[in-house]
């Protein structure tokens, strides 16, 4: 993995291919451990965590289900502080032990603003996962209950991440040259 180009940045390599994968197993066990008797809803937020939700679903050996709903907060390298709702959610949480799918908890707002709605359907537990976690990033103190890696809070692309809508399908993660 050398260094790439996405737009008019430079990125190094980060996070290997074989190291996310690692931490995804993990997860996926710690899940598979305390769902064993469950049948928990997955709630992946779109774009970002398709390919994380997509390789941690294809790890868990429990019954599940999954959707997909779309928050957005970035423009360009900065967030905007705005969430938007662009897909809603059309599954009943009542009752339901829900976790919600992440790629990324930088200021943590986006999930502060999402998790008042989803609480207010009253699921009988509320989890996140979450690939990555910037703590010196965080504003809006979020509980991330499975938690992939912490990173410093430099501006990362690839494996679902991108830069200005490039970058996802790179399968390692890279950070930002400054």
């Amino acid at each position: 993995m050398g260094e790439i180009r996405v737009h008019d940045k430079q990125f190094e390599p980060y996070l290997s291919a074989a190291s996310i994968a690692e931490r995804i197993k993990d997860i996926a066990g710690k899940l598979n451990n305390d769902y064993a008797e469950k049948k928990p809803l997955f709630i992946a937020i779109l774009n970002g965590s398709f390919m994380f939700a997509s390789d941690l679903f294809k790890e868990l050996a429990i019954d599940a289900e999954i959707c997909f709903i779309k928050l957005a907060s970035y423009k360009g390298t900065k967030s905007t502080g705005h969430v938007i709702t662009a897909i809603g959610l059309d599954m009943d949480l009542f009752g339901r032990d829900v976790v919600i799918v992440e790629d990324i908890v930088d200021t943590g707002k986006t999930l502060s603003e999402f998790l008042p709605q989803l609480k207010h359907q009253q699921p009988a537990s509320l989890k996140i996962v979450a690939l990555l976690h910037k703590p010196e990033a965080t504003v809006f103190p979020i509980t991330i209950d499975y938690l992939g890696f912490s990173i410093p809070n430099k501006f990362v692309v690839g494996y679902g991440l991108d830069y200005d809508g490039l970058g996802r399908n790179i399968p390692e993660i890279f950070k930002l040259i400054e």
